[in-house]
């Protein structure tokens, strides 16, 4: 494959761009292309298990269920924007992707990782009501009301979404070499033939600024829940919260903390295994681990997907048995 390195003075001139070239030698080309399918089935399918768990089982019927659902298809659209052509990279040992491509990958995957925050932010707020007004939690967070706030959470990520990628690609490009593995904000306004334009400056300020406000915003509320909990008299009752909370805020700080260092860090001409390390930490953690906080540790949740497990069963073994009768009729 020929791959042609583009230094250009303008932005017409740069049609595709080159992303991280993992490793010349197959065999650990092949081992990356292993290790991000791996990554991808368990956060596609934990993922799609809660989605099918809450839309079948009237039971999750709640607030709380429906926006876990809406994390899940989140998660879902995160790690599917970036990691199957990554994958695709590794395993055909390519490297290119066009430029509509690249403009695709940033809208999508921003508005995702934007949305990420802020239906994280609605979670917070939906167990503080739960839990520090719980005789009112039915009036403040009736279905109109949580309707309302998910299409805020996704209207806003949007808007979010094509403001970014509209202040990263409106500046010319002098190189096409993209040290990262999906392109990724920091690393492209490092190959803008300009500085930073005022319209770029003011988007980051204003993001950064929103998902500082809600870095905050979530730690405050969970502060709040953890002094409401230590009141409850039940130890049960504080475990179950607790056990529930902590490590959402555990995998919340550690999406925050290494998306942060991340973009707002100063980035490298050379390929850095910092940048690396950090972008895989906050690109797939949180979509792997989310399904695990809220399932595995839920006992409602456990059940609803005992349940789909059970339907899937049944059906296939319907399947086969008309198989087999339609099979012995023919034969007679």
């Amino acid at each position: 494959m020929f791959l042609k390195e583009q230094h250009v003075n303008n932005e017409s001139s740069v049609t595709e761009f080159l992303l991280l070239e993992f490793s010349n030698i197959r065999d650990w080309q092949i081992l990356y292309f292993m290790g991000f399918l791996a990554f991808y089935l368990t956060a596609v399918v934990g993922n799609l298990l809660i989605i099918s768990a809450v839309a079948s089982d009237h039971h999750l019927n709640t607030p709380m269920y429906f926006f876990l659902m809406n994390l899940a298809m989140q998660d879902v659209g995160q790690v599917s924007v970036i990691f199957p052509k990554a994958m695709a990279n590794s395993l055909m040992n390519g490297r290119l992707i066009s430029y509509s491509g690249c403009v695709a990958q940033v809208l999508f995957f921003l508005s995702f990782v934007a949305s990420d925050v802020f239906l994280l932010t609605v979670m917070a707020y939906d167990r503080y009501v739960a839990i520090c007004y719980p005789l009112q939690y039915q009036s403040l967070m009736n279905k109109q009301v949580c309707i309302r706030m998910i299409a805020t959470v996704w209207i806003s990520s949007f808007v979010c979404g094509v403001l970014h990628t509209g202040g990263t690609f409106v500046s010319p490009f002098c190189s096409n070499i993209v040290n990262q593995f999906f392109c990724e904000i920091p690393h492209l306004l490092k190959l803008a033939c300009s500085h930073l334009n005022l319209f770029e400056i003011g988007v980051i300020s204003c993001f950064a600024s929103i998902g500082l406000g809600c870095c905050i915003f979530i730690f405050v509320t969970y502060m709040h829940i953890f002094t409401a909990v230590l009141r409850i008299p039940s130890v049960q009752g504080r475990q179950k919260v607790f056990s529930t909370c902590l490590p959402h805020l555990t995998v919340f700080f550690v999406f925050a903390s290494t998306a942060y260092l991340a973009y707002l860090k100063p980035t490298s001409n050379s390929t850095s295994h910092l940048d690396f390390a950090f972008t895989l930490i906050y690109t797939m953690l949180p979509p792997m681990m989310n399904p695990i906080i809220y399932s595995m540790r839920n006992k409602e949740m456990k059940r609803a997907l005992s349940k789909v497990f059970v339907l899937r069963f049944s059906f296939r073994n319907m399947n086969f048995c008309f198989a087999k009768v339609n099979s012995a009729h023919q034969l007679n």
